[in-house]
């Protein structure tokens, strides 16, 4: 007989880019990441030269409009996370990720927290209006290169945190709040190298979680983890996650 929800543990899932690149979204920091394939479009989600500079705006614009995140699926491990929560698990998810492929896939939107924000929508650096981002790539494709604030006029971005802003400190409270309550701790496609997210899995090492770590690259929290998983996150997470309903 399978435990009851109110006996299993709290399980806290931290997701980096690497547990997207099934669904065809491209990692940062790997060996085909973006910023080693062109370093000068960091300047592109850097607050202030995409604030200062409107020829940065427009190549982001044109980014937005070609990327793959508003028309990406989640892939098989996306809808393991999801069903571990429907098979009635405690499960909240710590995200890294801004594509929403978690929210898709099935899980709550209140149980995911976006850390670094989310790509499908867009704010107002001006009065705070926001909107689907698909509208503002709307306007890009009817030509305009740089849309300003339907509302103001004022500049429009992605509601994603760029280099230069701080992380909403409510989210990061929450996210800090589950990692020490959690018993089981899943860092997933992430490198554990931006803080303070990485920071997060030793902290629930600390806390006594048990810590699994999957990732096809070593990470600076290997050594503390309780296990180390390399092969592919489509394949380990479904029965990694399925072990924890199989007792």
């Amino acid at each position: 007989m399978s435990a009851t929800p109110s006996s299993q543990p709290l399980v806290a899932v931290l997701t980096g880019a690497g547990i997207s690149t099934d669904s065809g979204i491209p990692d940062y920091r790997g060996p085909n990441g973006v910023w080693r394939k062109d370093p000068d479009a960091e300047k592109l989600v850097t607050y202030d030269y995409y604030m200062n500079d409107p020829e940065i705006r427009r190549r982001a614009w044109q980014v937005r409009r070609r990327a793959v995140t508003l028309t990406a699926e989640p892939n098989a491990a996306h809808r393991a996370i999801a069903g571990l929560e429907k098979a009635g698990v405690p499960v909240r998810v710590i995200t890294q990720n801004v594509d929403g492929l978690h929210q898709l896939a099935g899980m709550p939107d209140r149980k995911v927290l976006e850390l670094h924000g989310s790509a499908r929508q867009f704010v107002c650096t001006q009065c705070g209006g926001r909107g689907p981002m698909e509208d503002a790539i709307a306007r890009v494709e009817a030509g305009e290169d740089d849309p300003g604030c339907p509302i103001c006029g004022g500049i429009l971005k992605s509601t994603t945190v760029m280099f230069g802003e701080h992380l909403d400190p409510a989210v990061l409270g929450e996210a800090v709040a589950i990692t020490k309550a959690c018993q089981v701790f899943f860092a997933v496609g992430s490198s554990l190298q931006v803080h303070p997210a990485a920071g997060l899995a030793g902290l629930a090492a600390e806390h006594g979680a048990r810590l699994v770590v999957v990732n096809a690259e070593p990470t600076p929290y290997d050594e503390v983890a309780d296990e180390v998983v390399r092969e592919p996150i489509g394949t380990a997470l479904p029965r990694l996650l399925g072990e924890l309903t199989a007792h």
